[in-house]
């Protein structure tokens, strides 16, 4: 009969031959983690706006109760309110081919016999109709918890700048969606940057007067800006319908430039993607 098979002993890692070489392979996966961070960049991106931009509009929410004469809680109820209705639509367009993408049927959306049109405006009307559920969920939620006067509120003029506000928020989020096209592994999350940085200079939990010139700037330019400003007009102040015009003009504009101007830009992007084969099911 043969011997029993013994195995050889491992090295003692308390030795310095044996724990110089635990070290080294542990700094091996520490490499590792740091090329997969590089691979992934786009997260990483992501992620560090993500947290900036909270920790900014936390800031400026504190800057904003040095403002008197406003009802704070009523303030940021509206703020939350709009802004998870138009992220909601933003989202579910922008992530269109990102969720065709983890189904397994981008192929089969993208090549079917329809038009790019037909193809959007169902998106789009989704998104109109998910987003207004989420948001009535919301309100009553709100409502649940917190003593809400809207005796004096406007609803019918806020409800007209909710849906041309989506309006605007279409054609936003149509161009966003041409990233997780061109990026398979990192176009979603530069969806995100886009929303968070949308979330910061659109002024939803505070008024952009207490933001930086050059951010205020910015904030001019998006379509939450005025649906937020007329939103908090309508139901803190009780503007009239035929007083919104202001806000209603920016927004129907942005709408009519952005929505064509998206259109556009992903029907370029689509061909490029299927002439260089990214019209794959995972990255």
């Amino acid at each position: 009969m043969g011997t029993a098979y013994e195995p050889s002993p491992r090295p003692n890692p308390v030795g310095g031959v044996g724990l110089g070489r635990e070290m080294q392979a542990s700094w091996a996966f520490v490499e590792r983690n740091f090329f997969l961070v590089r691979r992934y960049w786009g997260w990483e991106l992501a992620f560090i706006i993500y947290n900036i931009t909270t920790s900014l509009s936390i800031v400026y929410i504190g800057k904003a109760q040095q403002i008197e004469g406003q009802d704070l809680i009523l303030y940021l109820g509206i703020g939350t309110l709009v802004w998870s209705y138009l992220h909601a639509v933003f989202t579910n367009i922008s992530e269109m081919i990102s969720w065709e993408r983890w189904e397994g049927t981008i192929e089969y959306t993208m090549m079917a016999p329809i038009s790019r049109l037909t193809h959007m405006l169902g998106v789009s009307l989704f998104s109109v109709i998910y987003g207004l559920i989420r948001s009535a969920i919301l309100l009553v939620v709100l409502a649940l918890f917190f003593d809400i006067d809207l005796s004096n509120a406007n609803l019918t003029g806020a409800m007209v700048l909710m849906l041309v506000g989506s309006f605007s928020f279409i054609g936003v989020g149509i161009m966003a969606a041409v990233l997780p096209l061109l990026f398979t592994e990192r176009g979603e999350a530069m969806t995100f940057i886009i929303s968070s940085v949308l979330l910061l200079v659109s002024g939803v939990y505070y008024p952009i007067d207490v933001l930086p010139g050059w951010m205020q700037a910015i904030g001019q330019f998006s379509p939450a800006t005025y649906v937020l400003e007329g939103m908090r007009a309508t139901i803190l102040e009780g503007d009239g319908t035929s007083t919104l015009g202001k806000f209603l003009i920016p927004m129907t504009i942005i709408g009519i430039l952005s929505i064509p101007m998206g259109m556009y830009v992903f029907s370029t992007v689509e061909r490029f993607a299927k002439r260089t084969g990214r019209l794959k099911r995972s990255g």
